[in-house]
């Protein structure tokens, strides 16, 4: 099932999509909900970010450009960040670029979000865990990288986190490619099989360091090929079975004293 978040004169609605139209539901979508009967026309709707996350964790640094380079040892502990519920918004919204500078970097990405609250989950018993899957595009400005390595507030800035356009129950996270191109020219293009460190890892590793709860969302890392990106240019991250997430980047009129 895709489900949705959509917007029709300014009242947000949540839904599942099939075909060319959006049912409306109502209820909690990871535990009991129900068609209310209302249906609408997917053209006449605008997309909202699928879901509210509970919290948004980012991997970093977890492909490589060719099988062959797959290390035959992980990294014992894996470089996790978080990223605020303040920087999500969805499809077609604009990516603000922080005053100062010229250009952020774009990274897209397969977005899992989590369906039940997880704690000491075993790497075999992952999947029963997910509810299913998104794209991310875990924007960063690079520029605010902290010269000892910390990364929070290049990572941070308020529409840093665009996810969409629906969350797809049914996708197979092993067989899909992630892919992005930017003004139409294809940047990443790699399967989920060049991750270091695999789903299953790393959703295991972080249920043994935090309790994940429904509705958190974990980027699980972006392929190679990303690149700084400036205003009116725009990204359209796409996963076969979910879709494409497009935004525009534009650049902030609000003045910032951060640099």
């Amino acid at each position: 099932m895709k489900f949705a978040r959509f917007a029709v004169d300014s009242k947000i609605y949540k839904g599942v999509i099939s075909d060319d139209s959006i049912n409306e539901i109502k209820g909690n979508i990871f535990e009991n909900w129900e068609f209310t009967g209302l249906t609408f026309p997917l053209q006449e709707v605008h997309l909202l970010a699928p879901l509210e996350p509970n919290q948004v964790i980012g991997i970093g640094a977890n492909y490589v450009a060719k099988a062959e380079d797959l290390p035959e040892e992980l990294p014992e502990i894996p470089v996790f960040f978080f990223k605020p519920n303040s920087s999500v918004i969805g499809p077609e919204e604009k990516i603000i670029i922080p005053e100062g500078i010229d250009q952020v970097k774009f990274e897209s990405e397969l977005a899992v979000v989590m369906g039940r609250e997880a704690r000491n989950v075993s790497e075999s018993e992952v999947l029963d865990y997910i509810f299913g899957y998104t794209i991310g595009n875990d924007v960063t400005a690079p520029q605010y990288f902290h010269q000892d390595g910390h990364w929070t507030i290049g990572k941070s800035f308020d529409t840093f986190t665009p996810l969409g356009p629906v969350i797809e129950t049914e996708l197979n996270p092993f067989h899909i490619n992630v892919q992005a191109s930017v003004n139409g020219i294809e940047k990443q293009n790699s399967p989920t099989s060049l991750m270091i460190i695999s789903i299953q890892k790393m959703v295991s590793y972080l249920s043994k360091v935090m309790t994940l709860k429904p509705g958190d969302v974990i980027l699980t890392g972006s392929p190679v090929g990303a690149e700084l990106i400036g205003e009116g240019e725009f990204i359209e991250c796409r996963i076969e079975g979910i879709g494409i997430l497009r935004n525009t980047f534009v650049t902030s009129k609000v003045k910032s004293n951060l640099r």
